[in-house]
């Protein structure tokens, strides 16, 4: 092998089994309680020279400490995916979760410090210090989240409460999905497979059947605690929804993705108005295959006209296509990924206990990330790699900027992960030698295009009818699958013989306690980042300078005020959506002549 398989962590921080580890984290856990402490004296706002020292050295060691949280959170989280069973790992990861309210407590004081401040009176603090002036991004920032947060002392025991509440029931899910096996077929002998191992993107038919009902029933046999989990998680949230007077469920991820809700119903209408293209996809597929709809389980297999070629990749060829296409787009961005590969960042290992899925954490103190996946020998990992390398990278050009300013919501995370996968599959499209290829490739970035436009729309669907009828009372996970079967025929156009019931249970997604609806900015990163691919394709050679301010300003700026200010577009209103879905279109048109 040219590139290793597994990642370096060491260099990082001493093993989980050194006691130089726990001695680090025991430091940490001092600084924590000290700035818990120091937050609760913190004045509120004004030009005065001692309150502005007194918010100079809070947000410093607020700085300091919030980057720890993440080095130390991410190097457990690392450990914690590729041994999911490791009982240490899985302790260390509750201990760091049972601190957290620690954190809050300091953001929460914050917040209400700021909450009442006029707008003078933070110009005012703002005059006097250049060091506060950097970051008033974010400090106004959390003078809005004040808005959203309960009354002072309920909000602080709500986070307590959290550590075995909320957090614990997403804690559970993770053990037990982690656990969970599959009973596969493999050579005549049942074999036991983790989640993340078992594929549905065989070009054999019987055997994307197999692994499919297999994978169902593992999920059938935990499906009741699923329910109890995201019943909880939901619950919890609502709860807290309701006391803080919030018009919905949806008022709280829309300022977590700095987002107005204007620019989220735009982007979901110009999906609605566009469906059918994606519809003539499923069709011409379902009709390669030679059957009248294509089932839940088709969707990642490949058209059967390749079913005589060999489409997998080693993991070296896949690293080397990568670092090539990203050096071609931008230098810096093929030096970095060379980096990444060569300082062994990334775990691709495919071995049993591993966590499913795969994710791109950040080391701020290191200038660092680490990517985890599972490299299947397959095109599609291939562009899960180029995904996680531009989650990386949108952190690495934004390692010079303040600590405070280098945070982005999870919808502009997705935009450059998603670019990073757009330019690799028009560096294969366009270096492809035969129609075989083209289509494979073509079919490869239209599975992408079900996935963001109707897969991600399924789950938001889901989500916001499980969350609407959750008010009324827990949902059993026969509900919870009505409503997934519901959402997912709404949004593939009910072009499906045979839907995933239990895909609720099977998403990890849903289970994430930290953040709500980890859903929608998926497909607005996809469509965020075709779209400045095609502005791209229509500027000068200074277009991967623009692309990169863009990927600085989503640390200091809205979502639309980051997209206006670099490319000059209004989320708001059609234009820049119906730009990215016509690359869609292309696509699909040039796929349709291949195959007909």
């Amino acid at each position: 092998m040219k590139y290793s398989l597994v990642w370096e962590l060491d260099s990082l921080f001493p093993h989980p089994n050194d006691a130089k580890f726990r001695q680090t984290v025991n430091e940490y856990e001092t600084q924590l309680k000290q700035l818990a402490d120091d937050s609760e004296s913190l004045p509120a706002p004004d030009g005065e020279a001692e309150t502005v020292a007194a918010w100079e050295s809070f947000l410093d060691a607020y700085e300091l400490v919030a980057t720890r949280t993440s080095d130390l959170v991410s190097f457990i989280e690392c450990h914690a995916a590729a041994d999911a069973e490791n009982k240490l790992f899985q302790q260390f990861e509750a201990h760091l979760s049972s601190l957290q309210p620690l954190l809050h407590r300091a953001a929460t004081n914050m917040d209400f410090s700021l909450r009442d401040a006029t707008d003078e009176e933070l110009d005012a603090m703002f005059d006097a210090s250049e060091r506060l002036r950097t970051v008033r991004f974010f400090v106004c920032e959390r003078q809005q989240a004040a808005e959203l947060r309960l009354p002072k002392e309920q909000e602080t025991l709500s986070a307590e409460l959290a550590v075995d509440g909320i957090d614990a029931w997403g804690r559970l899910y993770d053990r037990i999905s982690g656990e969970l096996r599959v009973s596969v077929m493999e050579r005549g002998e049942i074999v036991q497979k983790s989640v993340g191992q078992v594929q549905w993107d065989s070009p054999h038919r019987p055997s994307r059947i197999n692994n499919f009902h297999a994978a169902s029933k593992a999920w059938q046999s935990i499906a009741d605690t699923c329910a109890d989990a995201i019943n909880h998680i939901a619950g919890t949230r609502l709860t807290t929804y309701r006391r803080t007077g919030l018009e919905d469920h949806l008022v709280v991820p829309l300022h977590l993705n700095r987002l107005q809700r204007a620019t989220l119903l735009a982007m979901w209408d110009a999906i609605d108005r566009r469906k059918e293209t994606l519809v003539k996809y499923l069709q011409a597929k379902a009709k390669a295959f030679g059957i009248e709809k294509l089932a839940w389980y088709d969707l990642n297999a490949p058209f059967p006209v390749n079913q005589k070629t060999d489409n997998k990749i080693s993991y070296d060829e896949a690293c080397d296509t990568v670092i090539d296409t990203f050096h071609e787009f931008s230098p810096e961005l093929g030096e970095f990924a060379q980096r990444a590969v060569n300082e062994q960042w990334i775990e691709v290992d495919n071995r049993p206990g591993k966590r499913q899925g795969g994710f791109c954490t950040d080391f701020p103190t290191a200038q660092q990330s680490r990517i985890f996946m599972t490299f299947t020998d397959s095109p599609d990992s291939m562009s899960t790699l180029a995904h996680e390398l531009g989650h990386a990278y949108h952190s690495f050009v934004l390692r010079d900027q303040p600590g405070l300013l280098r945070g982005y919501p999870m919808n502009l995370a997705e935009t450059a992960s998603t670019f990073a996968e757009a330019i690799l599959g028009d560096r294969r499209l366009a270096a492809s030698e035969s129609d075989a290829d083209r289509i494979s490739i073509l079919d490869g970035m239209l599975s992408d295009a079900v996935a963001f436009l109707m897969n991600i729309q399924a789950r938001f669907m889901f989500e916001d009818a499980f969350h609407k009828e959750r008010q009324e009372g827990e949902l059993s996970a026969e509900r919870l699958s009505e409503l997934m079967v519901s959402a997912q025929k709404t949004a593939y156009a009910d072009q499906l013989s045979e839907w995933d019931p239990l895909f609720w249970a099977s998403k990890l997604h849903f289970y994430i306690s930290g953040w709500p609806f980890y859903n929608f900015p998926y497909t607005f990163g996809y469509l965020l980042s075709l779209g400045t691919y095609a502005i791209g394709k229509e500027g000068g050679s200074d277009f991967a300078e623009q692309y990169r301010q863009l990927l600085i300003a989503t640390g200091s700026m809205t979502t639309e005020d980051a997209v206006r200010s670099t490319l000059g577009y209004d989320l708001t209103t059609p234009d820049f959506w119906e730009k990215s879905l016509t690359i869609v279109d292309e696509r699909v048109d040039s796929l349709l002549s291949l195959v007909e």
